[in-house]
């Protein structure tokens, strides 16, 4: 699963991680995140996030 980069503040949401704290388990893809979850940084919405293509 690809990880995603908040482009307001760098915070990248890796799928294996999650975010508990949001209510997000791990092992959620982020396209599985509900379009109301915000960057648990900077509360950017989830359009603001760009995939990271990995090296």
């Amino acid at each position: 699963m690809k990880k995603y980069k908040c482009t307001v503040c760098d915070y990248i949401y890796d799928p294996q991680a999650g975010d508990p704290d949001s209510g997000i388990k791990p092992g959620t893809a982020f396209d599985d995140i509900p379009d109301n979850w915000v960057c648990p940084t900077c509360a950017a919405k989830k359009t603001s996030f760009v995939p990271i293509e990995p090296n």
